[in-house]
């Protein structure tokens, strides 16, 4: 028979639940943690005076509100010195930032990511990322892990990144960053879904589907509230088309080879470009009256609808976010969008499902991937 908790177990999950709360919302009266927590005022002024002494928040007085009596002491996260080191590896690119409690980005890089760059070849930008970061630590900072976002699969388990990004395999380790400790690993589309559930443009809805496009196509998934880190489905490899093109996977018609970039600038015309800059030339066209990019976004976005009406009768999300190209995309095709959607979906699946563009933008891999490393930190926030 398992154990009750004992006073300092329970003293420790409210204060989990207390940094967690100001984490995401940001400055907090007492007076609302009292509130929204269930916990009474003088439980609240013992756990903020506690996580105030662990140097992880501080108290100011709240500004006169007009009301009588002593105002309520507002708690804050210390994001100028608790913080997280976010690396995103992604087809094209590399960018890493230092990000603190709370969500707030407080330095940034960024460097293309060369075609056939092998992830050995990444940890080395990468890593004098971490350094250049480092020498801006103030001397009283608090480092408490990294998170790595991935394109392709992740493996989370014993600290390593598998990356699929075509033919093969690579694994990228702590000890190749530079970084202390091990990493915290998601897929791109997972911490993007994480991100945006929590501060983001789905915050409020429990079930969201976040999808993320470049070569192919990622999704993230929140369902009751809850991530499916490593669980996240591979979505571009639902087979939409049987007699559509044929995919490197080895299947045919698989959804990537109907609303990937390389599907899009094939229909417009423009088979010899790639990347996100060559998508968004294909969007301008359109919006500037060119027939055949206007035709493209039409017939991509027409997929994209069938794919998550789809998908919409599986997971019955609240809220579907379009990430990466797909974004672009979406802006464009958003009515075509729908309507294929609308045709395909169950009525009370197509009912409730917002169609949205991330709000945190590109930072929403960042972010998310922080996450991953805050969340040792809010979970016991006593932990060494």
């Amino acid at each position: 028979m398992r154990a009750a908790p004992g006073k300092e177990d329970v003293r420790r999950h409210n204060l989990g639940t207390v940094l967690r709360y100001v984490h995401v919302h940001g400055a907090t009266s007492r007076a609302e943690l009292t509130t929204r927590l269930g916990l009474n005022r003088s439980t609240i002024g013992a756990l903020t005076a506690d996580l105030t002494a662990a140097g992880l928040v501080f108290e100011r007085t709240q500004r006169d509100t007009g009301r009588a009596g002593r105002p309520s002491l507002v708690v804050r996260p210390r994001s100028a010195t608790v913080y997280a080191y976010a690396l995103s590896i992604e087809v094209d690119r590399l960018r890493a930032a230092r990000v603190g409690l709370g969500g707030r980005i407080l330095d940034r890089r960024e460097v293309p990511r060369p075609p056939g760059m092998a992830v050995p070849e990444a940890a080395g930008p990468l890593a004098a990322f971490v350094r250049e970061m480092a020498g801006d630590v103030p001397d009283d900072g608090r480092f408490v892990g990294t998170g790595v976002a991935v394109v392709g699969r992740s493996r989370a388990a014993d600290g390593t990144a598998v990356l699929v990004p075509r033919q093969h395999l690579e694994d990228l380790a702590a000890g190749d960053l530079g970084v202390p400790g091990r990493l915290s690993v998601g897929n791109h589309a997972e911490v993007s879904a994480l991100a945006e559930h929590s501060r983001g443009a789905a915050a409020g809805c429990d079930n969201v589907l976040y999808l993320y496009g470049d070569i192919g196509v990622g999704a993230g998934i929140i369902a009751d509230g809850r991530r499916t880190l490593g669980r996240g489905g591979e979505v571009g490899h639902v087979v939409v088309n049987p007699y559509g093109r044929q995919c490197p996977c080895g299947s045919r018609g698989c959804w990537e080879t109907e609303i990937g970039e390389r599907a899009l600038l094939q229909h417009a015309g423009r088979s010899g470009a790639a990347g996100r800059e060559a998508v968004l030339g294909v969007v301008k066209a359109a919006m500037f009256g060119d027939a055949r990019a206007q035709s493209a976004i039409r017939e991509v976005g027409g997929w994209i609808g069938f794919g998550v009406g789809n998908l919409a009768n599986i997971v019955n999300p609240e809220a579907v976010i379009f990430g990466g190209t797909l974004r672009d995309v979406y802006l464009a095709a958003a009515a075509h969008i729908r309507s294929r959607m609308n045709a395909v979906a169950l009525p009370a699946c197509r009912e409730q499902v917002r169609l949205r563009t991330p709000g945190l933008g590109e930072d929403a891999a960042l972010i998310g991937a922080a996450e991953l490393a805050f969340e040792r930190l809010l979970g016991d926030p006593l932990v060494s």
